[in-house]
């Protein structure tokens, strides 16, 4: 279908395949004829230079994630310039006709523009409301929220279609982003259900005990895990038998493990990094529930989270705080807490305990949600229907 299409994936965040959002749409563009390039960074786990896998050619660049106003400009500053010297070796080996950027941070239209000269499209895949997100992490408006804005804007401005991952998204991208609604097309981050496989758990993840609480996400300042780890006090004080596996890093892995031992809670709370999708599948099948403490700020209640379509194609009953988004994503295979109550979520997760069969209602209808509407097998149809457009432009 996309033969002769050449696609370059532009994504600073994160290392591909691991990010895994990225890696399916590669995979679909590739499975559809086009030929697909990655730009992305070194992480642990990845990091060689260059790699073919299922045949998209890899290009990671060095990258040391910064933190504060300095740390940030540093890696966002190498970030562009590594992507802008990898992206003209690319060009030159083989001319690309579409550069697909995957926020954050929304500065790859920078890249784009010099591209647009020689008729190369640009589409913005909009993964995060960085403002919202600075706001969720500083609880404040001056200069630099202003200047996120304004770099927002101007990838909208610059961006010849945007991907929206929900509708909060493209209401974004039409309200703020000025974009007309027919170049905007919402496509989930969908789990691929040939990764996500149902299968028996294994109860050394268990360490003895009755019950297991799985988390899997970035660990940082917004996604709460200050707020669950006060849960998991709250649990642990009426119920000895209960582990909780978290699964996923971040730069505020440290701190959090500190406040666990702080917390005298380490007997109960395994922090396994960030791990294979073997070992990630394996840690979920065993959960008897799954859990998303996300705070309730504008970011996260606009933002859909890729571990609830994960817990709900592994049949896991769920327990979250109250976000718009959550609830479109879970409906009734998620139990809502009220904003922001550790203890009512604690007292959630308590009550699914003493009602197994709910758990199993409520993990059935996730599992049919997903399989019926949600995975990637729908969302990826939307994709390669957008990209006929962009690319029939040529």
């Amino acid at each position: 279908m996309f033969k002769g299409k050449h696609v370059l994936i532009i994504v600073e965040n994160l290392p591909v395949p691991f990010d895994r959002r990225v890696w399916q749409e590669a995979n679909t563009l590739k499975e559809h004829g086009a030929d697909v390039s990655i730009i992305c960074p070194k992480m642990k786990g990845y990091t060689e230079s260059y790699e073919q896998v299922n045949g998209i050619d890899i290009y990671r660049h060095p990258l040391k994630e910064g933190k504060g106003v300095f740390g940030y400009l540093l890696e966002y500053s190498t970030a562009l310039t590594w992507e802008f010297i990898l992206s003209l070796k690319i060009y030159v080996k083989k001319r690309f006709h579409v550069i697909h950027g995957c926020n954050p941070p929304d500065l790859i239209f920078m890249v784009a523009l010099f591209y647009k000269l020689f008729g190369v499209k640009y589409v913005f895949d909009h993964h995060d409301i960085n403002p919202e997100l600075y706001i969720a992490k500083y609880n404040k408006k001056g200069f630099f929220y202003w200047f996120l804005i304004a770099m927002e804007r101007l990838t909208f401005a610059t961006a010849n279609y945007s991907i929206a991952t929900n509708d909060s998204y493209k209401a974004i991208a039409i309200r703020r982003g000025k974009m007309n609604p027919s170049k905007v097309q919402v496509v989930r981050s969908g789990p691929k259900l040939d990764r996500l496989i149902l299968k028996e758990g294994d109860n050394k993840y268990k360490k003895g005990r009755d019950f297991l609480i799985g988390y899997v996400g970035v660990i940082g300042e917004q996604e709460g895990l200050d707020l669950l780890l006060e849960s998991v006090k709250h649990v642990v004080s009426k119920r000895k038998n209960v582990q909780f596996a978290i699964i996923g890093g971040g730069t505020e892995l440290q701190a959090i493990k500190e406040l666990t031992e702080k917390m005298e809670l380490q007997e109960h709370v395994d922090y396994y990094g960030r791990v294979d999708d073997e070992t990630l599948v394996n840690i979920l099948n065993t959960t008897d529930i799954c859990v998303n403490p996300d705070k309730p700020t504008e970011m996260n209640n606009l933002s859909t989270m890729n571990k609830i379509m994960e817990y709900m194609a592994l049949k896991k009953p769920i327990v979250q705080y109250d976000l718009k988004e959550g609830r479109v994503s879970a409906q009734k295979a998620s139990l809502y807490a009220e904003n922001t109550s550790p203890k009512n979520f604690a007292e959630k997760i308590l009550w699914l305990f003493d009602n197994p069969d709910v758990r199993i209602e409520m993990g059935e209808y996730g599992y049919n949600r997903v399989i019926n509407e949600l995975s990637w097998d729908f969302e990826s149809k939307k994709l390669i229907a957008f990209y006929q457009t962009i690319l029939n432009e040529h």
